[in-house]
């Protein structure tokens, strides 16, 4: 890739060649979800060399231009995707949203002999549980906000009034459909968001253990990785959303609201930094656990005056970042995602 619009390789442009040599292009791709993410993986893939035909389950019906649509098809229902990936010669499964990742599809999937794009389940958990994804930065040497991670009310209230002045967020430790994030003004915004996950339930079981950090400042970047069991990694460009409900800011957070893309304060070489200080010391501390990553390793930052600190990860393409970041791509995506 050239230019801005070329991806940033942590390593060398040999290692990205040989990720790209390593991989052929399938030729029935499916994809599962149904939202912006999915509408544009299906519109890239089905106009590269080489893909014949690109399936979506449940998809939804604007996509019917670039995918053939199962909507009987559910990202829950793995003996559906299975059957269907045998009735239609699959070669490849493109996992959208993060619960099927974190539920094991991709092994369900792997054990049936049918590749597919994402992590195991238990890699997955670096989205699956705040907590496990602190823990696992924790050893890594990776540079995030103080926090701590609490089941009962008054300990994460004590904590959070030891936080500096301006506020602190308050995490739902499991999957909330990216609404289980609150930013806080003050101890009182931080007091109703503990009370609503820990004591009223709003987030069920993904709630009922939360993450209390202090609150940055800052403008905030994706970046996300593709990355093979290897340890090769590649960096997709960079790209920020607008996860805040309303305009000026305002508003609770969303799964996110638009995104843009090129970013004027996050270039290439601060790319390939990022993915040496961030995404490969956490790749490496997964391999040492014995569970390697393969799959979409996102990185949501917030870029400091004191430098970039890792907000959360998450183990897929993000949405709606995928929507800016897929067409600025200069080489087929497929042989990327088979990689």
């Amino acid at each position: 890739m050239d230019g801005p619009e070329r991806a940033a390789d942590a390593r060398t442009p040999q290692k990205t060649e040989a990720v790209r040599s390593r991989a052929i292009t399938p030729r029935t791709i499916l994809v599962l979800g149904d939202g912006g993410r999915e509408h544009a993986l299906c519109w890239r893939l089905a106009g590269e060399p080489g893909v014949e035909r690109v399936l979506v389950g449940p998809g939804n019906a604007l996509m019917g231009d670039v995918a053939e649509i199962h909507p009987e098809l559910t990202e829950s229902d793995a003996l559906g995707v299975l059957a269907l990936c045998r009735a239609e010669g699959v070669e490849l499964v493109v996992v959208g949203p993060e619960a099927p990742l974190v539920r094991g599809l991709v092994g369900a999937l792997a054990a049936a002999g049918i590749p597919a794009v994402g992590p195991s389940a238990a890699a997955a958990r670096l989205e699956g549980s705040k907590a496990f994804a602190r823990e696992i930065c924790g050893s890594a040497g990776v540079p995030m906000a103080r926090g701590e991670t609490f089941t009962a009310l008054e300990p994460a209230l004590a904590f959070a009034a030891t936080l500096p002045a301006g506020g602190c967020v308050v995490k739902a430790d499991g999957l909330a459909a990216g609404k289980g994030v609150t930013v806080c003004a003050d101890l009182a915004e931080a007091e109703q968001a503990l009370r609503e996950s820990l004591v009223d339930g709003r987030f069920g079981a993904a709630g009922a253990r939360v993450v209390v950090e202090e609150r940055l400042l800052g403008r905030e970047a994706s970046l996300i990785c593709l990355c093979d069991a290897t340890g090769a990694c590649l960096a997709l460009p960079a790209a920020r959303d607008h996860k805040r409900l309303l305009d000026s800011d305002g508003g609770p957070n969303t799964g996110g609201m638009g995104a843009l893309s090129p970013l004027d304060d996050l270039d290439d070489d601060l790319a390939a930094a990022l993915v040496r200080r961030i995404h490969l010391p956490v790749l490496a501390e997964l391999a040492r656990r014995g569970t390697p990553f393969r799959g979409a390793l996102y990185a949501g930052m917030m870029l400091t005056a004191e430098g970039p600190r890792l907000l959360e990860f998450n183990v897929r393409l993000g949405d709606p970042e995928t929507q800016v970041i897929l067409p600025r791509l200069a080489v087929p995506l497929a042989p990327l995602l088979a990689a």
